[in-house]
């Protein structure tokens, strides 16, 4: 793209992203003005200004930009390769036994201390 045209992006961006913040602060008032409403409509009501509003960011360089970002994320969760079940099992169990003896380890810590306090300080 050239300058000229990434120029007139970024000014009708500005544009875009005010039209957003005002479907935004409409769907927040309106949802407290028809709060007599059955909440169904209501929350039909916010799905639209919220679709509403994603296309708009979509129009954005900053939204096609966050899109593109989530589609190569999604690629990336993927390529990774997941724990199996037992796995995550036995990794849990030795998480849960680490925690277990640290705790009991500065407990036993904490109250060899206490008691050399004591002692100290004569209570």
């Amino acid at each position: 793209m050239n300058a000229k045209a990434e120029a007139k992006n970024t000014r009708f961006d500005a544009l875009k992203w005010l039209a957003v913040v005002v479907l935004v602060a409409v769907g927040v008032v309106g949802n407290q003005y028809f709060s007599a409403e059955p909440i169904l409509y209501r929350v039909l009501a916010l799905l639209v200004l919220a679709l509403i509003a994603g296309f708009i960011v979509l129009q954005t360089a900053k939204g096609q930009a966050f899109f593109v970002l989530a589609k190569e994320a999604r690629t990336e969760i993927r390529k990774v390769v997941w724990p199996t079940r037992q796995e995550t099992t036995q990794t849990t169990l030795i998480v849960v036994a680490v925690v277990l003896v640290m705790s009991l380890l500065l407990w036993g810590l904490d109250s060899l201390l206490g008691w050399l306090v004591s002692l100290i300080v004569g209570r």
